[in-house]
């Protein structure tokens, strides 16, 4: 169903979009997939003011944009020889256009902080919005700084929820390329029944095993009384965390559960939030 579809980063030109678009490229090298650069020049707020492009008009692509995206092409290509790179400017915001370009990708990729963000804004709008909504998988690079990691588990949380199952196969498929271990993760409170999250566990630990015979499965049950927090400290060390776009108990109309967002913003690895692949429109 994915086999045509391309690795898609959004670049902005800020360091963070930067570091993105490296993740972006060592991904689609795993994959075998061509890469495709993507900047949406139009703000999405004016002053506070939503822009509609058909009062101001849609302004042309500009030429630091494209050059912008040539050079970075230029360096990814330089670093991993044979890398299919196609670059794109639209006219759109960048939060809308990523998640319509979501539609027709494998993975999306996003940096933690873009252009015009505040310091002490811990996940940028675009982010926030594509990491929500997208159509695919998103990863969101964090901290915005790090090179990319060659060392550490791929960890994923673990709650029964059918979320979490689809966040187990990416995780052992991520950890599969990486030639990684992959750990599986349940946060029980003080007076959860540990029989029962041993249970949950070793069933995710054997349908991880069974997608992937060969891969090193762990699985760790930890309790604390706050499971976002627990699996925050838990990336520590981890090259990267798969989540689930909600969790057990969440809200239907939730896009995305209070544990996957608090990843997201705080997370010491980057952060695969394991959306369905929907049909191409």
């Amino acid at each position: 169903m994915t086999m045509n579809r391309p690795v898609v980063v959004g670049v902005d030109g800020s360091p963070p979009s930067l570091v993105a678009a490296e993740h972006a490229a060592q991904a689609a090298v795993w994959r075998s997939r061509p890469l495709h650069l993507v900047h949406g020049y139009l703000h999405p707020l004016g002053y506070g003011v939503p822009i509609n492009p058909y009062e101001v008009g849609v302004p042309a692509a500009s030429e630091d944009g494209r050059k912008m995206l040539e050079q970075t092409a230029a360096e990814l290509v330089d670093r991993w020889p044979g890398l299919a790179v196609e670059v794109r400017q639209v006219a759109g915001g960048p939060g809308a256009t990523l998640v319509e370009e979501s539609r027709r990708a494998e993975l999306l990729v996003v940096g933690s902080r873009g252009l015009g963000g505040f310091a002490g804004l811990l996940l940028g709008s675009v982010g926030t919005q594509v990491a929500a909504h997208g159509h695919c998988p998103v990863l969101v690079i964090r901290p915005p700084d790090r090179p990319l990691p060659t060392e550490g588990p791929v960890l994923v949380g673990v709650d029964g929820s059918e979320s979490a199952e689809l966040a187990v196969g990416y995780g052992a498929e991520e950890a599969g390329r990486r030639g990684g271990t992959l750990v599986l993760v349940h946060v029980a409170g003080e007076g959860d029944d540990a029989g029962e999250a041993k249970a949950l566990l070793a069933t995710a630990g054997a349908a991880a095993r069974g997608s992937r015979p060969g891969l090193t499965v762990q699985e760790r049950l930890i309790t604390a009384p706050k499971a976002d927090q627990a699996l925050i400290e838990a990336t520590g060390d981890a090259a990267l965390v798969v989540a689930g776009s909600r969790g057990r108990g969440g809200f239907a109309g939730l896009l995305l559960g209070s544990v996957s967002q608090t990843l997201v913003h705080h997370a010491r690895c980057p952060v695969l939030i394991a959306h369905p692949y929907q049909p191409e429109p």
